[in-house]
């Protein structure tokens, strides 16, 4: 089922998300809905809280990229109750973009490297380092979970020259090709 994606605005997109436990109700089919949006949206990453859950659960699919990189194409991956245990010191910046901020894309420092604990559907744990673009994604999708917004990161100057175009997203002045949820 498709599900309408929460944009920049929604409270939801705050909040701490909670840990999920094994007994969560449905999460196969909520999994499997998450991608499905995820996909209608042309995305590569989507969290709970950017279809209004506030609970740790993230999914990612590279497949987008499997024609000029084999080993992104294979990388797809529910986490449950992530935690990033370490991250590099050395950083890359590299431009973004968010379903929940359609419309806007900016340059975002990272660290290039991470550790990760998860949990998968059947609550088997994790721990997993990632570098480069996979490591980018897990962060940019890591950091719904902790309330951040990748325009969170950008330069307080570039921030204050979107402040107007986020402005329009609040009041529901951009249109994009996927169901939203407008604040």
């Amino acid at each position: 089922m498709i599900l309408p994606i929460y944009t920049y605005g929604n409270a939801v997109l705050r909040k701490q998300a909670e840990p999920i436990a094994a007994d969560y109700p449905e999460l196969n089919t909520l999994i499997t809905n998450m991608y499905d949006t995820m996909y209608k949206a042309e995305g590569v990453g989507l969290a709970a809280p950017q279809i209004g859950l506030a609970i740790r659960l993230l999914v990612i699919d590279l497949v987008a990229y499997k024609e000029d990189n084999p080993e992104l194409g294979a990388f797809k991956v529910a986490m449950i109750n992530p935690t990033i245990l370490e991250r590099s010191e050395e950083e890359v910046s590299a431009e973004e973009g968010c379903l929940s901020i359609p419309g806007i894309h900016e340059s975002v420092l990272r660290a290039e490297r991470i550790k990760i604990k998860y949990q998968d559907a059947d609550f088997k744990e994790y721990i997993e380092e990632f570098e480069g673009f996979k490591a980018r994604v897990v962060q940019h999708e890591y950091d719904h979970l902790e309330g951040h917004l990748f325009t969170d990161r950008v330069s307080p100057i570039r921030r204050q020259l979107l402040k107007s175009r986020l402005t329009n997203i609040v009041k529901g002045k951009t249109s994009c090709d996927y169901k939203v949820k407008k604040a």
